[in-house]
């Protein structure tokens, strides 16, 4: 009987440390990703473009490329859930912001990770840009400053510009247009 509660014990500690195993050497093999291409809608549902975000330095760099905006200066921000409900994009919530900062790059006390530069829309309604995000990663996820943390995020264009200060989004007006990001 001993012999028998032996092996079931040696098995069943063999099998967890082989589960164990490799739930560590998945989460090591997990590839950080480098490029995600996100659809951009405005609040009718219709595509506005696209934007590709790929990881450059320690952040990353958002080459957008829209059609059918408004003309003037735009605010471009990451949101903090992977939701883009139309047609007010509430869904996506506040600034993605882990470190719990304020808004707006000029802020002595920091800003949010999701914070960027503004871009222009021509007079056509078109614009090719290209900001960057020093503060966030593409990465794996696991990172607390990953655009795909917690399930994901959402990229948003507001109706005006930043003014880079205002806490908690700048008066950057109305959400015009949404993409989610996830893997």
């Amino acid at each position: 009987m001993n012999r028998s509660i032996t092996r079931s014990l040696l098995l069943a500690a063999t099998l967890g440390a082989l589960c164990l195993t490799g739930v560590a050497q998945s989460s090591k093999s997990a590839k950080p990703v480098k490029k995600q291409a996100v659809e951009l809608k405005d609040a009718k549902g219709n595509s506005v473009g696209t934007a590709t975000i790929k990881s450059s330095g320690n952040g990353v760099e958002v080459k957008l490329n829209v059609k059918g905006l408004p003309p003037g200066e735009h605010a471009l921000h990451f949101h903090q859930n992977a939701k883009c409900d139309a047609p007010d994009f509430k869904s996506a919530g506040p600034h993605f912001n882990p470190e719990k900062k304020e808004h707006g790059t000029l802020n002595p006390n920091g800003h949010h990770a999701g914070d960027m530069a503004n871009f222009t829309v021509q007079a056509n309604g078109t614009s090719k840009a290209t900001v960057k995000d020093a503060e966030v990663v593409l990465g794996t996820g696991s990172e607390s400053n990953s655009l795909f943390a917690n399930g994901g995020t959402a990229l948003m264009i507001h109706a005006k510009a930043d003014d880079m200060k205002t806490d908690p989004s700048g008066n950057a007006g109305d959400r015009i247009a949404c993409g989610v990001i996830t893997k």
